[in-house]
């Protein structure tokens, strides 16, 4: 007796199975980061991530406008602070002319229409590398969020469209939502990473903007103390829960192919968008293997980026999206 139902039959070729595919990968998925540095002239590739590159403002707009043309909207910027102006406050962050406030106006100017998010966090202004303000030895909570609000309202004077604090302090959503609520930005939104985990997988980033924390005596040599304990699952969606009720709008995942489960498990908790960084070990990695010619590049990076999708990712940030958009194009 042959089986009546033969599931292969929907696999025959290419024609069918794109007819029944499930998950769709499309320009509109995708959150580019963008890393910008002070000067000119200056498209500088990080040694760490091949291929992906530090902007000076000039050549942002440039970079800008031809994400605009691959159908990609929505960039995520971060900011490679001079040395000379870090210290333990992050005053440079709040520097109403600093790299970051020039950085939005830059991108708003080159393409009006584009969605700008942008990095809420000290550790690039921090001469410690932390996310938060170190005393006795500790990142301290409260006075840090204060700083961090100050920080979000510079952004959205700016003229950023949406704040992303990457910070995991406790408290902060609420903070920033009231203050841009007082101050009339009622239209400026937050996407909180609200489940960030204490990930071995930041390395290049950090790199990129040298923001590494430093290892010195009496200063926390890891940010485990504020970001999530990667073994933990009910937290994450403790914290995301929090965050929705303290005025988020977008909750955020990362990383990404490690924490599937988090993502489908937020996602079928929440109502809310969710968004997922697909970070810079991950991509570094699949860089790393393709050019030994041990995997297909191309073919892993799809395969990845639907699996972040099909776990239930509203929005993808992703050092790939323009080399997706060009192979789906």
């Amino acid at each position: 007796m042959y089986p009546i139902k033969r599931n292969r039959r929907l696999r025959t070729n290419e024609a069918i199975r794109s007819l029944v595919r499930e998950t769709i990968i499309s320009p509109n998925d995708f959150l580019v980061p963008l890393f910008v540095v002070e000067g000119k002239g200056i498209k500088e590739e990080i040694a760490s991530m091949p291929n992906y590159y530090r902007y000076s403002l000039d050549l942002l707009q440039a970079e800008v406008k031809e994400l605009w043309k691959l159908g990609l909207k929505s960039v995520l910027l971060f900011v490679k602070v001079p040395d000379n102006l870090k210290d333990n406050k992050g005053t440079e962050a709040i520097n109403p002319d600093g790299l970051m406030q020039r950085a939005i106006k830059t991108v708003k100017n080159a393409c009006p229409d584009m969605l700008v998010m942008t990095d809420v966090a000290l550790d690039p202004y921090s001469v410690y590398g932390h996310d938060g303000i170190i005393e006795d030895g500790k990142v301290i909570n409260d006075e840090s969020v204060d700083v961090l609000t100050e920080m979000s309202l510079s952004h959205a004077e700016a003229g950023a469209d949406f704040l992303a604090p990457s910070d995991m302090m406790d408290g902060r959503i609420l903070s920033i939502r009231e203050a841009l609520e007082d101050e009339g930005y009622t239209d400026t939104g937050i996407m909180s990473y609200s489940a960030k985990y204490a990930s071995a997988f930041y390395g290049p980033f950090r790199d990129a903007l040298d923001s590494a924390p430093v290892d010195a005596l009496d200063i926390p040599k890891d940010k485990k103390t504020y970001q999530m304990d990667y073994a933990n699952r009910f937290e994450a969606l403790r914290e995301t829960e929090m965050d929705i009720d303290e005025g988020a709008d977008i909750v955020m995942v990362k990383p990404g192919l490690c924490y599937l489960d988090i993502v489908r498990e937020i996602k079928n908790e929440v109502d809310v968008p969710v968004a997922v960084y697909q970070v810079s070990g991950e991509y570094s990695m699949l860089k790393a293997a393709a050019e030994k010619g041990w995997l297909d590049h191309d073919a892993v990076m799809m395969e990845q980026i639907t699996a972040i999708k099909r776990a239930g990712a509203d929005i993808i940030a992703s050092y790939f999206a323009k080399d997706v958009v060009k192979l789906i194009s």
